[in-house]
């Protein structure tokens, strides 16, 4: 796992992340955060959970959920770690080899997490895996349709090899169909006058 790209890119990323990438970060966990619809004391899993922002969160707003977090980076949940209750379940590993049984989770998502994916279907099917029938999948990522993020997106596809691909709305929706969600909605939005994500929503069949 160490000669990943991933995990050496934001091994090295880790100690100085939250405070390099600030604004994104708020922004895009603030905004995931807006579209989550929980009551209060669901199992919840974040899928590529970084230095724990999004966990920090939902804690905060909701004392009594039950939180799960998994990244591919040791030194990422180490960060995480240092701002999380002890009784948050951090583990290491892939998206598209979760370590939870069935039906564990009330709701799934991620956040910015889903352009270093290699499968994005065969993850998707695995996030919904981990779901207990009728339970909530939300995916928050870059927008392609936003010309900052398409130039971007070309850029790191030159340059970095953690980096795999980010995705149009439209792509968004015609992922989510294949892996199984035809009612999927996916809504675009900008977080500055430059930078543009989407969400996806979805939910998993009773």
């Amino acid at each position: 796992m160490a000669d990943d790209p991933v995990v050496r890119e934001y091994s090295r990323a880790a100690k100085d992340y939250d405070t390099k990438w600030s604004f994104y970060v708020d922004s895009t966990t603030r905004e995931t955060m807006r579209r989550l619809r929980l009551a209060g004391s669901e199992r919840v899993l974040d899928v590529g959970c970084g230095t724990g922002v999004l966990l920090a969160r939902l804690a905060a707003k909701y004392p009594s959920a039950r939180l799960a977090g998994l990244d591919p980076v040791p030194a990422m949940l180490e960060v995480a770690r240092e701002k999380l209750r002890l009784d948050v379940d951090l583990r290491v590993g892939w998206a598209n080899e979760l370590p939870w049984p069935d039906d564990s989770f009330d709701v799934v998502l991620s956040c910015n997490m889903f352009h270093y994916i290699t499968h994005p279907v065969e993850a998707v099917r695995e996030m919904e895996r981990v779901l207990r029938p009728g339970g909530s999948l939300v995916i928050t990522d870059w927008c392609d349709d936003y010309l900052a993020c398409r130039l971007c997106n070309v850029y790191l596809r030159l340059v970095s090899k953690a980096h795999y691909k980010t995705y149009r709305q439209a792509e968004c929706v015609s992922l989510l169909r294949e892996a199984g969600h035809a009612e999927a909605t996916v809504e675009r939005y900008k977080i500055s006058w430059l930078w543009g994500l989407m969400t996806a929503t979805a939910q998993k069949p009773s």
